[in-house]
């Protein structure tokens, strides 16, 4: 697919940035050069390649999700100025 002149004035009224027509040379031309690898990779046979999640073969190592803290809101509670006894007061900021 090659792209165009107006494919870049598209592109950047799209995106909502200012291209001057002195860089739209450049950026079509590196455009172009991002197309073409994008054809150059569709044409890869990836018929027996398995999905995977990563690049790299690496696994997270995973710890059990156990309770290390004992519960300490009354001790939280009691640092504020004032408080309920599941929250902190505070004064209203909207009326």
């Amino acid at each position: 697919m090659a792209l165009t002149d107006k494919d870049i004035k598209k592109l950047s009224h799209l995106a909502k940035i200012n291209i001057s027509s002195d860089d739209e040379l450049i950026v079509l031309k590196k455009l172009d050069g991002i197309m073409k690898l994008i054809d150059t990779m569709q044409k890869i046979d990836t018929t027996d390649v398995q999905p995977m999640s990563h690049a790299l073969d690496i696994y997270q190592t995973l710890r059990d999700d156990v309770v290390t803290e004992s519960n300490q809101k009354e001790k939280f509670l009691q640092l504020g100025p004032e408080s309920n006894e599941d929250y902190f007061i505070v004064p209203r900021v909207v009326e």
